[in-house]
């Protein structure tokens, strides 16, 4: 069980990623997203960042979440601005809830995702499942 204590805990900023033409043409193609040069990013295009925050997250011994156990259940993203490319981008992860229901860990996660002057680009707002190992 994923302890209550968490709930309000920020981890540290993810590495800065840096928006090319190359990662969003990919990630459209990998998405089925149709892109032009000219376009923004698609609007799902922020979970890249996002995921290195959620990494942060799972990969801290402390909070004892493994991600061979997590079901993503829901991603929400609000926007300041679209990301385009250009942009240098992290996000920072912080854990609005955790609930348990029906012998899994409910985790509520907030991402902001800023650019390289601080500012808020969008909030990628997550829910994770995450189920009770052997002997849990």
């Amino acid at each position: 069980m994923v302890d209550q204590s968490l709930v309000g805990r920020t981890f540290p900023p993810s590495e800065t990623y840096v928006v090319t033409r190359e990662r969003v043409a990919a990630f459209a193609a990998a998405t089925g997203t149709p892109w032009d040069e000219a376009d923004p990013a698609p609007a799902t295009f922020p979970i890249v960042v996002a995921f290195a925050a959620m990494r942060g997250l799972m990969d801290d011994p402390s909070v004892g979440i493994e991600l061979r156990r997590v079901v993503h259940g829901e991603q929400r993203f609000a926007y300041e601005r679209p990301v385009v490319v250009g942009d240098e981008l992290t996000a920072t992860l912080t854990v609005d809830t955790v609930r348990s229901l029906g012998g899994a860990d409910v985790i509520g996660t907030t991402s902001a995702v800023t650019d390289a002057d601080g500012a808020l680009v969008c909030s990628a707002k997550a829910t994770l499942v995450h189920s009770a190992g052997e002997g849990a």
